[in-house]
């Protein structure tokens, strides 16, 4: 049995995005499946893992599922600082702007921040007003400020591995279509199975591993012993996330009514959220065996939902 799950948590981009399009927004679990980010796990250039799949990241997801859901906006990034300032200061004069990635550890609002880490975020900024940037932030900060130059800084976001060109925000959201959650989650189920199979149309760093690969070999990491980096990463960000994605995804499933491919992504969700007492107690044998349980349900996932869709 799948519960939904709903408290706290990292869904920054989705909760933004669904902040953006309003009352006509579907819940922000919709919004992450769409995304495709719970269809897999990757290893990073062989040393970082994510629960998400391989090649994707935030960029691309929030692309697919602002299409997905019939909407339509305009995006810029590059340039100056003081051109993409420019730029969302006159953006924000038509409406709010989604902003990001941005340096996580440069919002100097949020406890502990000051020192860039790579960790990517996303919010969405309602106004600059002279020197000062007003933002939601999705992290638990509604009407937060930032001094233009620090929120600059944090938008630069130059440790975010996925990032090509700084300051990218989406902005002037149009609605193309109607599309129902259900209509657009039916439409995202053949880029789900691309993201099972292992997409060879995006640029992966060299020694990235995907699904089963990364699971095994993740596995072996931890009882090589596994980077306290990583292991602090986990602790705070991945686990939580992953597991969430994949408790989302199997509620988006079963409301389409693909019980098989809910069974396994609530299976899926059950290992990665076990995950997390494992890590913070340092019991590394208990993890490496979650990871290696986890490995083969990739592959029993695509074929369900291939066999769930041949069979509506």
């Amino acid at each position: 049995m799948s519960v939904t799950y709903v408290g706290s948590g990292p869904y920054c981009y989705a909760n933004s995005l669904a902040m953006i399009l309003g009352g006509e927004a579907p819940p922000p679990a919709v919004i992450e499946v769409l995304t495709g980010s719970p269809y897999g796990m990757q290893l990073i250039g062989g040393r970082l893992p994510l629960f998400d799949a391989f090649g994707w990241d935030p960029e691309i997801g929030i692309d697919a599922a602002i299409g997905l859901l019939g909407w339509d906006c305009e995006s810029a990034d590059g340039g100056t600082a003081a051109a993409a300032l420019a730029r969302l200061r006159q953006a924000c004069q038509d409406g709010p702007v989604l902003a990001g990635p941005l340096e996580l550890g440069l919002l100097a609002y949020q406890p502990g921040s000051g020192k860039a880490v790579g960790a990517d975020h996303y919010v969405v900024v309602l106004e600059v007003d002279g020197d000062t940037v007003l933002v939601h932030d999705p992290q638990g900060y509604p009407y937060a400020t930032l001094p233009v130059d620090a929120f600059a800084e944090a938008w630069h976001g130059e440790l975010i591995p996925y990032l090509e060109r700084p300051f990218r925000m989406r902005y002037g959201f149009t609605r193309r279509k109607q599309v129902s959650p259900e209509e657009a989650l039916h439409r995202s189920l053949p880029a789900g199975l691309a993201w099972l199979a292992g997409r060879t149309d995006v640029e992966v760093p060299p020694g990235t591993l995907g699904q089963a690969e990364a699971a095994e070999r993740t596995a072996e990491l931890v009882e090589e012993g596994l980077n306290p980096e990583i292991r602090m990463l986990w602790q705070a960000f991945a686990v939580r996330v992953g597991a969430r994605r994949l408790n989302d995804l199997a509620a988006c499933l079963s409301s389409l009514r693909l019980d098989a491919g809910a069974a396994i992504a609530t299976e899926q969700a059950r290992i990665v959220g076990g995950l997390q007492g494992a890590l913070v107690s340092g019991d590394d044998t208990v993890l490496a065996a979650g990871l290696r349980r986890l490995a083969p349900t990739y592959e029993r996932l695509r074929a369900a939902l291939i066999a769930d869709e041949r069979a509506s």
